[in-house]
């Protein structure tokens, strides 16, 4: 088995343009992505949940891997139980690792001009953590990006360890265990069993629907503070 999958990992290495559109086709549609993995699937599965939950690399499909694993479970010979428990100790690792990392490296990770690990990311998951203390680590499991970055914001700020934990545990389970339960009793629904991936892209704009708001928020301040700054003063009229 082992054997088979460094094969397919080599044929994959060496057609680069041929495996980099199979794997933003897969992160389109990941009941496809998940069918595909077979054995590997709940391991990689897991895999993908840990390191979107804190390993700096957000650009992960985990809302909507998740949420469709659960909605398969059965497809894919899973328990649900242990589906739910895999992936909840997956996103509670993820976040460890996280807080880990921001704890004992801190911004030499960052740069203002870098691809993924701009500043500007760790600028507003620090933003965000300040405004919501501990809930924090639960309100960002449901904001894409978000999530990678705020238990990295946690260990730089040096939130205490004992309080994290406890957070981290009602995000992880409330995250990981509640959108794949989610998705298991949707299952029995023929329009999303049937629509699965039409669901999975209403998920993954739902999950990034706040970034947008956010986005557009700062970029209409933005816009006003610029008008403001370029309108000539009122000249005061003559008595």
């Amino acid at each position: 088995m082992l054997d088979s999958l460094f094969t397919q990992i080599a044929l994959l290495a060496a057609q680069p343009t041929s495996w980099i559109g199979d794997i933003m086709h897969y992160f389109r549609n990941v009941d496809e992505l998940l069918l595909a993995l077979g054995p590997w699937m709940l391991a990689i599965t897991c895999l993908m949940v840990f390191i979107e939950s804190g390993v700096l690399f957000p650009f992960l499909p985990g809302d909507s891997l998740i949420f469709t694993a659960g909605l398969l479970h059965i497809q894919l010979g899973l328990n649900l139980w242990w589906l739910m428990l895999a992936v909840f100790v997956a996103a509670f690792l993820g976040d460890q690792m996280g807080y880990f990392l921001g704890y004992k490296f801190g911004r030499r990770f960052f740069k203002d001009d870098a691809r993924v690990l701009k500043t500007e990311y760790l600028h507003s998951a620090e933003a965000f953590f300040d405004k919501h203390g501990g809930p924090a680590l639960v309100l960002a499991r449901f904001v894409p990006i978000v999530r990678t970055y705020v238990p990295l914001a946690a260990g730089i700020a040096k939130y205490g360890y004992s309080h994290f934990i406890r957070w981290n545990v009602i995000g992880a389970a409330a995250w990981g265990m509640g959108l794949t339960f989610l998705g298991s009793q949707l299952g029995g629904v023929a329009f999303i069993r049937n629509n699965i991936e039409l669901l999975a892209m209403l998920i993954i704009f739902v999950s990034v629907l706040p970034i947008i708001i956010k986005g557009y928020q700062s970029w209409r301040k933005s816009k006003q503070q610029k008008t403001a700054i370029g309108a000539p003063e009122s000249s005061a009229n003559p008595e």
